[in-house]
Parts: structure tokens; sequence; C-alpha cells
């Protein structure tokens, strides 16, 4: 199953994990990715500390855990492709609109990733096993 198939088609939460240039590490609930065409997988942020952490550092880890019974969902090891600022496409790929002042206000950036390894939630991963 493809990527995009599996985020487009399966429920849960998720994890990304971003250091900064210094190494100090910093964790943030984010919804499933947008699988991109091209491979990339992209996620909107608002400009808060992960955010910040990939303008030093451009790679960050991206854990997903199904909302299923067990522990099933995958790890993504990512780095930063380049980025979008309040852009058309940001708005069209947005899943949430907050209608009660809980939107952050400020910029909005569309963050795009390669992915550089993907491993399930637990264990190595089979060329490891």
């Amino acid at each position: 199953m493809s990527l995009k198939e599996y985020f487009d088609n399966t429920k849960g939460f998720g994890v990304m994990s971003t250091a900064d240039k210094e190494g100090r590490v910093d964790a943030a609930i984010y919804s499933r990715p947008h699988v991109m065409e091209d491979g990339t997988i992209a996620f909107v942020m608002n400009d808060r500390l992960t955010h910040h952490n990939l303008q030093s550092n451009p790679r960050a880890a991206y854990l997903f855990r199904e909302a299923a019974e067990g522990f099933k969902g995958k790890r993504l090891l990512l780095k930063k492709v380049r980025e979008e600022k309040d852009s058309e496409l940001l708005y069209k790929l947005k899943r949430r609109a907050y209608t009660s002042g809980k939107e952050s206000q400020g910029p909005k950036f569309l963050v795009f990733f390669t992915v550089e390894k993907e491993l399930p939630l637990i264990g190595p991963g089979e060329e490891e096993a």
C-alpha cells in the first residue's frame, strides 16, 4: 500500500519531532500528512517551535499511531525540501477550520519533506531484522 493510500484511509494521530541547531528537541501533535504527486509529504504548520526548528535543522521524525487496538502505525524519517507561506495550495489542503477562535493567528506554512526512511511503529523494520 502506498503512503498516499495509507494516510488517505487510516485514522490515527501523529507526533512530529524536530531539533534546533543546538540539538534541543521538541515534539508536537500533527495530523496525517498530505502525500503529494511527486512523492513528497507536506504538513500545514503555524509559526511555532516545530517550524522554527526546521529553519536551522531540516531533519524531522514523524510517528503515526493508528486508531486501532494494539500498536500499529509508521515512523517516517524526514528531510525538509521546501516550504510555502500562506499559499493557495496550503488553504486548499488544510483539513481543519476552527470556528471557536482556537486557530492560531499569524502566517501558516506548507512544509514539504522527502521520506528518507519508513519504519513500522514498533521494531526495526524488515531490512534490519
